[in-house]
């Protein structure tokens, strides 16, 4: 199969390893699931065997049309051809995602997926490893950083296992990670105001090499006495602050600061 570069087609054919994605993604004959970017549909068919319902959304109509006809007489599957970053997740039922991701898009589809899913339960992806790293880092691991925590407070992500490269047609140049996110029913940790808590993180990790004190200078010139204040030493690094420290830390600011520190979109990589 020929595939579009631009896209980020790369496809997964070995069938061990498709069925160790649906094992990972832990489904029932009563789901609902989300498949983004099906492209050949092998993982799609395992899918249906296993769910209630499959949603395929795949955004090349080439592959879309190719795929209606392959899939032809599977009742529970019901093929979009539609952008992912666009369609309306808000409006499903409760809803399972597995996806082998392409890689230019991991992080927003991730996002809009948290953010939009309001009965999101669960997402089973391949991402690039490197990425999957990051998303399961823990304080104190060069890993850690903005993703981890954004991610970490929404869900509890898991490294299920690693494809190779060589496993995708065509090949990439770095390997995979199969990561299962169950969806937190409640947040990791309670904030006053959640896009201030992610400002401070953001802002924090804009210079995650210097101090704690330094790298947030430009929130206030007495942040050093703030965070100790926090109860946080305030010649840490960034990348050692657990995802409660930082939301102490922000709630405390939230009293003093909330009309001045300013607001941008949090839905962002660091």
């Amino acid at each position: 199969m020929r595939t579009k570069k631009y896209l980020g087609q790369n496809f997964l054919y070995d069938p061990s390893i498709l069925g160790k994605i649906v094992e990972a993604a832990d489904l029932s004959s009563e789901d609902t699931v989300v498949e983004i970017g099906p492209g050949p549909g092998r993982l799609t068919k395992l899918l249906a065997a296993a769910a209630k319902r499959v949603i395929g959304i795949e955004l090349d109509r080439d592959l879309y049309e190719r795929l209606k006809a392959e899939l032809d007489g599977y009742e529970n599957i019901e093929l979009v051809n539609e952008d992912a970053l666009k369609y309306h997740y808000e409006d499903l039922p409760e809803f399972k995602v597995v996806a082998n991701i392409p890689y230019y898009i991991t992080t927003p589809i991730i996002f809009k997926l948290m953010e939009e899913g309001k009965n999101l339960k669960s997402m089973t992806l391949t991402v690039q490893k490197e990425v999957a790293e990051r998303i399961i880092a823990e304080p104190g691991v060069k890993d850690y950083g903005v993703l981890s925590i954004m991610i970490q407070y929404r869900a509890e992500p898991l490294l299920k296992f690693i494809v190779p490269a060589g496993a995708f047609r065509p090949v990439p140049k770095v390997d995979s990670a199969v990561v299962h996110f169950v969806m937190r029913k409640a947040h990791a940790v309670s904030v006053r105001d959640e896009r201030l808590f992610f400002r401070v993180i953001k802002t924090a990790f804009s210079q995650r090499r210097k101090t704690l004190a330094n790298s947030l200078k430009s929130v206030s010139p007495d942040i050093k006495e703030k965070i100790i204040e926090a109860g946080i030493d305030p010649m840490r690094r960034p990348g050692t602050l657990s995802i409660e420290e930082f939301a102490r830390l922000a709630d405390l600011l939230s009293q003093y600061y909330f009309t001045i520190l300013p607001i941008y979109p949090i839905l962002k990589e660091d």
